[in-house]
């Protein structure tokens, strides 16, 4: 028969080939995640800010390389380094001005299954596509981040490359954890299964020092970025705790389901106590600012829609007008290792991808609107566009 070990063990033998697997036919023939996402020419002004005739005189007087050339005698598009590349030559690149602080946002619930991960990579990708230089801490042991990236965390992964040995105070900085990802001006601090010994360690030596060490440590490198995005664990610990301390930002993503109402109630809750007994020790925890998004939004369920209404009511202006629809194409993508983003066509239909696609942009243009309003260097342009 086996005791139950026995069995655990054989189960996880399986799990482990089956994990292997699923990355070797996502990410075949040599299992090296990519940036395979190219942009057309009409795409590339709309990012770049600039008519069809400046990139192309940027090219003939030699400023920009071309596209490449496809089999077909095409061009295949333009690469985002090659996008950042002409923002970089046209002036259009957006950043924060040298007096700005940099947004440090935590997506946190206590809660799992609410799409903080989903939420947290999607958004960097689009900070980053905007032009934007982000960092996204993957502060969950669960690593689901990490797995977006193309990484098999217990794998690919050394416990010596995540935040574990700086959470030991073995660096004075978080600069050797982070790597560059395949997705240009985003690098990512990856997380495995060995984070979660953090939290023993922490908690058995805890002191008021315990708390800062997150903070401590992105202020050393916090210069080189515009945004820092961190997608902690669904559960209020230690290094929750350190990232609450950390983040100046908060989005607490919450689907309209009774359940996940009263739990997101009872995260703020935690939330307070927790920044209370924080700010007593440390002082002033300060947010640029705090909102909850919608997630797993289906519209054709009225219940749900009467739930967003009480939020609506309950939260007096702090719940993003943007919602987080459900779509199949981002379940599609997941199972890739994929978000919408990365996509070069559709998985499902045309129609669910590019529906997909608004709807992204659209919570994420809203989050990145929040940050610019942050930086005083951005007031002058949302003013003249009637942003401010």
């Amino acid at each position: 028969m086996g005791t139950g070990l026995d069995k655990i063990n054989k189960l996880l033998e399986h799990t482990e080939r089956l994990r292997r697997s699923f990355r070797n036919f996502n990410f075949s023939p040599d299992n090296v995640k990519r940036d395979e996402r190219r942009y057309s020419l009409k795409e590339a002004q709309e990012l770049v800010g600039r008519s069809y005739q400046a990139i192309r005189d940027a090219e003939n007087d030699g400023r920009l390389c071309p596209p490449e050339i496809g089999a077909n005698g095409r061009r295949v598009g333009f690469t985002l380094s090659q996008i950042n590349k002409m923002r970089d030559i046209f002036g259009t690149r957006l950043h924060r001005g040298k007096n700005d602080d940099p947004v440090i946002l935590a997506i946190q619930n206590f809660k799992g299954g609410v799409s903080k991960s989903t939420v947290a990579c999607h958004l960097a990708e689009y900070l980053a596509k905007q032009g934007y230089s982000v960092l996204l801490i993957d502060c969950d042991s669960q690593a689901s981040s990490t797995t977006t990236f193309g990484y098999i965390p217990d794998d690919d992964i050394d416990e010596n490359e995540t935040l574990l040995p700086f959470f030991r105070e073995e660096a004075e900085t978080l600069a050797p954890y982070i790597r560059k990802t395949y997705w240009d001006s985003l690098d990512i601090i990856p997380s495995n299964l060995m984070l979660y010994q953090a939290e023993y360690e922490l908690a058995s030596n805890a002191s008021a020092g315990s708390f800062t060490l997150l903070k401590e440590g992105i202020e050393t490198i916090q210069d080189n970025y515009d945004v820092i995005i961190m997608d902690p664990a669904p559960a209020l610990g230690m290094i929750s705790l350190n990232v609450i301390y950390a983040a100046n930002a908060l989005i607490i993503p919450m689907p309209p389901a009774m359940y996940d109402f009263s739990s997101t109630i009872s995260f703020l809750t935690m939330l307070k106590s927790s920044m209370e007994s924080l700010e007593l020790h440390l002082g002033p925890i300060e947010y640029k600012f705090v909102k909850i998004l919608i997630s797993r939004y289906d519209e054709s369920k009225s219940a749900q829609q009467a739930l967003v209404d009480l939020a609506n009511d309950q939260f007096e202006g702090s719940v993003l007008a943007a919602k987080l629809r459900d779509s199949a194409e981002i379940a599609s993508a997941g199972n890739r290792q994929r978000t919408v983003y990365e996509l070069n066509g559709p998985i499902t239909s045309p129609k669910v991808h590019n529906r997909c696609l608004t709807i992204l942009d659209s919570v994420n243009k809203e989050v990145e609107l929040l940050i610019r309003r942050s930086w005083a260097s951005h007031s002058k342009s949302l003013r003249d566009a009637g942003l401010d």
